[in-house]
């Protein structure tokens, strides 16, 4: 007889990163709200990361942090059935509010100065905005999107 254990169910994983940072504490602050909220990795595009202050729980002990040198490093990374959503404010972009986050999923974030390029956002499954005509911090707002997963039962 095998043993069998119960399974219960299994709300997959996610990561989140940021193309072309353009500043160090950024990563500091996204890599400690990412391992308290329940992230599997984070990662940069582009931008290599040095160790920050801002990461004063030292997630770098408790979560990998990948990197890619380009955009189609990531894409060529990407998990097995795992979607790409970018973060970015935008007409057609889904308010984060009406949003249903897939199980297995890598939230893109583009710098403050410039965001994501048309061409990257065109290959991601789905773009999501946050509220209000302004940009927000890119920690925060990865900060929040993390936050708006697990408020909806995502672990």
């Amino acid at each position: 007889m095998s043993r069998v254990k119960n399974i219960e169910d299994d709300y997959g994983f996610f990561g989140i990163g940021i193309l072309n940072n353009t500043d160090e504490i950024n990563i500091g602050t996204l890599w400690r709200s990412a391992y308290i909220l329940g992230a599997s990795f984070i990662f940069t595009v582009g931008k290599k990361y040095k160790i920050e202050g801002s990461d004063v729980t030292k997630s770098w002990t408790k979560i990998p942090l990948y990197h890619y040198k380009t955009f189609d490093e990531l894409k060529e990374n990407i998990p097995f059935s795992t979607q790409l959503v970018a973060v970015e404010m935008g007409e057609d972009a889904v308010p984060l509010g009406e949003y249903v986050h897939p199980d297995r999923v890598i939230y893109l974030l583009g710098n403050e100065v410039s965001g994501l390029p048309p061409l990257i956002i065109e290959q991601c499954q789905s773009v999501i905005k946050l509220p209000g005509e302004h940009s927000l911090n890119v920690a925060v707002t990865g900060s929040i999107v993390m936050y708006d997963r697990i408020n909806k039962g995502h672990s």
